[in-house]
């Protein structure tokens, strides 16, 4: 049953033509040079306007669009053809998604991002070969390990304080963790949310694979209005068939990468409801721009289509404030042309979880590299809230369930960045009071004494160790 959402004022999408070179949808913004990046090639991701910074009218509540000047590659020569419904792919289960076709196929092979028949990292990066498949499943399966990589009890969930339609919290940003990638941002009179999954696993089938180590902290219909809601990349992790039919009555925006709309759209999301963005383009919602970031990782649903959309990592701009999602990424240089072009963010909320050092180390980071991207997108200088995400609501990866918060509590001290580690549901203000009790320090399984873990020796209280600061946009 579709979720009853509270639907904001009537918005529509503004329809834009793809081709080299900038488009400015606005009188007030003129185009800016671009600049070098430092493995070649040019770039112009640019600030994001700011009515109170540059002194121009805010933006109407409608939604528009604007491409960055990106180098446009040459489509694919590869013979590839549309794709088609045989009687085969009929059988093929609804949460397998669609494949892009049509024009949405045409533009994919034009973006500078798609080569050799898919989507490619800017640099080489390494994913789970099929050499360490046998190894890994040996891994993942000792006895000492298993029993490790989930929590003792079901983690404690809070039920969010959430803002009443039509306010907004009383700095003007709040943060709302509900668990692994999901989070929804309260900002500047906005209500974006990420990563949406309710699902009871994440898995194209109800009956296998990961499944939720504790309960969504709300219903998707006490949600209440949202304006925007953004999906990185469509892993099942990230992208929940269920999550997205409920939602599909909603009167809001879905902005997702290239090639994820058709996957909304065969889940019977209206068209007109999807803003798909490539790397550097920008929609505005109200008065906020949301803007489509690089990242480092991969795709697919199924075996046939790996490759087939893009993933992103998100900056979402407001005239007050600015906070960054990562969606999953390895680390890679980028995140500093990132925070130079649309920081700094009051809060970054950070992949940091489901790593694997020696099965994939280019495609999820693991603590150290999350503190380390929240710096880079901070120009180098501590900044603004690190929240941890991508942790303790799925058992992923071969590492102990309360690894990512131990360590990161590590990593975030030692860079003296400011680390938010709420409970699933858990609400809070980077400006005020963070949530630093180390809940799941309860919920951990002893360790064998050979192993030792990567994270801070000793418990108690987390104690803040600073007071916030604010963040000088």
């Amino acid at each position: 049953m579709r979720a009853s959402l509270r639907p904001p004022p009537a918005r529509r999408v503004e329809p834009v033509e793809y081709s080299a070179g900038p488009k400015i949808t606005s009188e007030t913004e003129a185009p800016t040079p671009p600049r070098s990046h430092p493995r070649g090639g040019t770039t112009s991701l640019r600030s994001a306007p700011s009515p109170e910074r540059d002194g121009v009218s805010p933006p109407s509540s409608r939604v528009t669009r604007r491409t960055w000047e990106v180098p446009v590659a040459e489509p694919s020569t590869r013979d590839e053809k549309p794709y088609r419904r045989s009687p085969l792919n009929r059988l093929r289960p609804a949460s397998f998604g669609a494949e892009p076709s049509g024009e949405r196929l045409t533009r994919i092979r034009s973006s500078p991002q798609f080569r050799d028949g898919a989507f490619r990292n800017e640099r080489p990066t390494r994913t789970l070969r099929a050499r360490e498949a046998l190894p890994l499943l040996r891994e993942s399966f000792r006895r000492d390990l298993w029993a490790r990589r989930t929590p003792a009890a079901p983690p404690p969930v809070v039920r969010p304080a959430l803002v009443e339609p039509g306010g907004e919290p009383a700095s003007g940003l709040r943060i709302t963790w509900l668990g692994h990638a999901t989070a929804l941002a309260e900002i500047d009179g906005h209500r974006v949310l990420f990563d949406p999954v309710w699902g009871e696993r994440c898995s194209p089938f109800g009956f296998v694979g990961p499944r939720r180590l504790h309960p969504t902290p709300l219903s998707l219909a006490e949600l209440g209005r949202l304006d925007a809601v953004v999906v990185s990349h469509d892993h099942y992790d990230h992208l929940d068939m269920p999550t997205m039919r409920a939602l599909a009555g909603a009167d809001t925006v879905f902005v997702v990468p290239l090639g994820v709309g058709a996957h909304l759209e065969h889940w019977s999301v209206p068209a007109e409801k999807v803003v798909e963005l490539d790397w550097h383009e920008s929609t505005r919602v109200g008065e906020l721009t949301l803007t489509a970031t690089p990242g480092q990782h991969f795709c697919g649903r199924g075996l046939r289509n790996q490759g087939a959309t893009l993933w992103a990592s998100w900056a979402v701009v407001g005239p007050r404030h600015r906070v960054f999602h990562s969606g999953d990424t390895g680390y890679f240089p980028g995140f500093a042309d990132i925070g130079a072009a649309l920081g700094p963010f009051d809060v970054t909320m950070m992949q940091m979880g489901a790593y694997s050092p020696e099965f994939w180390p280019d495609v999820h980071m693991t603590p150290d590299e999350g503190v380390r991207a929240h710096l880079d997108l901070s120009g180098g200088t501590p900044r603004g809230v690190l929240l941890p995400i991508h942790w303790a609501t799925f058992n992923l990866a071969p590492h102990p369930w309360e690894e990512p918060a131990e360590w990161s509590v590590r990593a975030a001290r030692a860079a003296g960045v400011q680390v938010a580690l709420p409970r699933p549901g858990e609400s809070f203000e980077p400006s005020r009071d963070l949530p630093v009790h180390p809940w799941w320090r309860a919920l951990a399984k002893p360790a064998p004494e050979a192993a030792g873990a990567p994270g801070p020796e000793g418990g108690g209280t987390l104690a803040a160790e600073r007071a916030p600061r604010p963040v000088e946009h």
